[in-house]
């Protein structure tokens, strides 16, 4: 008689159940996509109404600009769900020209609109742009299509490097002179988890991190507000009213909240205790109101995205989708990361955003893109294709009209595996695994037929004896090994072990 199974044992089975489904992939990125945007814009309904009404009379104001954004960011991420990898392949690099193009115009005054001691926004009809954040995106796309038509046993350092990383210095230059430190980290970390997932030798790997470091270490110190922040970073209590206010309110606000929070609605520090309370800041905001608890929703939201993200890299056979989707969530967790750490005074300031939830209508729309280019590798997983081409497309995929992702066939000169898995590790595992399953298809396949359409194994029962070629009369049929305790039927050739029949 079987023991009753205890709930957490049937919970893990559940989910792992749920898991194990095609699509479990996709339906997890589409839930994060969308909590964590209708978490921004109740956070930034509430953190920034008392600001709104003393500036334009309304609550709603900023609230409007971001819901805006929202839906335009909903509706870019409908776009890039259905988009054919071969077509976002194809115009990767001139979409990397053309924010090139526009990293230069927005350094010319007159066209470049100045704000907060930044020229990086382009302002069109009260709409702004940041084409920084656009920058990110190309890069990521582009530097994955560039390393995985280049990437081999046979590359060389160079052939990696080049032109990824020069054009990248070329975007970083144009983006420090508006100047914007926190977007540079956040292209050093897309370039870094570029080359890292594309099998860069460690050695060199390490060079280029140090490097990076030290040029990071360089700017914080060359502009006087940015070593303003470090100085505050080390002796907090220095300037408690001056460059530590900020990261100092935001404790005080964490603090406030206490474990269940005051209450969606009721922070304090919103009344202009906090600057940017709806953007860099908001992160405290949450702490205050919804508490431990939410903070911790947060993070357990970013968490599962990272899992949902690694997860559908792993499992893709295409290396593009492989070094994009990794690059992607790498990106996004590394700016969120960076974000609660100033929050919680763990890291020095440096101005990034929290993904989908700060305020920031260029940032949202950015990332709701990549999420959709997250989800569209996810139904390019193997058996996501199998399961959407035998109609298994869900409410979800009839609702939205989503068409069938196309099979991943290698193109010349791109192998399937990864030259990450010269490390070891799962990628090396799921390398070998797709390889495997490539060729094994391909030998079933040739198998599969005979001139008449049916299997060898169909033909050789169909035809019994005369489909054996007869043997020599001088030379005894070969007969099969035998096993010791082992007896022979005389009349059909099989055996069977000895004292088994009576």
């Amino acid at each position: 008689m079987n023991s009753p199974q205890p709930a957490d044992g049937a919970t893990r089975n559940r989910v792992g159940l749920w898991l194990a489904r095609p699509l479990a992939s996709f339906h997890l990125i589409v839930t994060i996509a969308v909590l964590l945007t209708v978490l921004g814009l109740v956070m930034v309904l509430s953190s920034s109404s008392v600001e709104a009404v003393a500036t334009n009379g309304s609550a709603y104001g900023l609230f409007t600009s971001q819901a805006i954004f929202a839906a335009l960011g909903l509706v870019i991420f409908y776009f890039a769900l259905i988009l054919p990898v071969r077509v976002l392949r194809r115009f990767s690099f001139p979409a990397f020209a053309v924010t090139v193009v526009l990293l230069v115009l927005v350094l010319i005054p007159g066209i470049g609109t100045l704000s907060q001691g930044t020229r990086g926004w382009f302002v069109v009809a009260g709409v702004s742009l940041q084409p920084s954040e656009l920058a990110k995106i190309a890069i990521a796309v582009w530097g994955a299509h560039l390393l995985a038509s280049r990437r081999g046993d046979r590359s060389s350092t160079r052939e990696m490097m080049v032109p990824l990383v020069p054009a990248t210095l070329v975007v970083t230059l144009l983006i420090i002179l508006q100047p914007d430190l926190g977007t540079t980290v956040s292209l050093a970390i897309i370039v870094l988890a570029l080359l890292w997932f594309a099998g860069l030798r460690l050695r060199v790997f390490l060079t280029i991190v140090g490097t990076a470091a030290g040029l990071a270490v360089l700017l914080a110190l060359t502009a006087g507000y940015r070593s303003a922040r470090v100085r505050a970073f080390f002796n907090p209590g220095a300037d408690p009213q001056g460059i530590g206010y900020q990261a100092r309110q935001a404790k005080f606000s964490l603090a406030d909240g206490g474990f269940w929070g005051r209450g969606l609605g009721q922070s304090r520090a919103k009344w202009s205790y906090l600057p940017n309370a709806h953007n860099d800041f908001i992160f405290a905001i949450i702490g205050e109101e919804l508490g431990f608890l939410g903070g911790l929703a947060v993070i357990g939201l970013f968490g599962l995205f990272a899992y949902a993200g690694l997860r559908i890299s792993l499992r893709s056979v295409d290396p593009f989708l492989r070094l994009l989707t990794a690059t992607a969530t790498t990106w996004i967790i590394g700016q969120a990361f960076i974000n609660i750490g100033y929050v919680v005074g763990l890291l020095p300031v440096t101005g990034l955003q929290l993904p989908l939830v700060s305020a920031g209508g260029t940032s949202t729309a950015t990332t709701l893109l990549m999420f959709g280019l997250i989800a569209n590798a996810a139904r390019h997983e193997p058996e996501a294709v199998a399961a959407l081409h035998a109609g298994q497309d869900g409410r979800f995929g009839r609702l939205l009209r989503l068409p069938k992702p196309e099979q991943y066939t290698p193109s010349r000169g791109e192998p399937v595996q990864l030259d990450a898995s010269r490390r070891g590790g799962p990628a090396r595992i799921e390398a070998r695994r797709a390889d495997s399953a490539a060729r094994s298809g391909g030998t079933a396949a040739r198998e599969r037929q005979t001139p008449r359409g049916r299997t060898t194994q169909e033909r050789g029962r169909g035809q019994g004896r005369a489909a054996q070629p007869a043997a020599p009369r001088d030379q005894s049929p070969r007969q099969p090994r035998r096993r010791a305790g082992t007896t022979t039927n005389s009349r059909d050739g099989r055996t069977g072990e000895r004292g088994n029949r009576r």
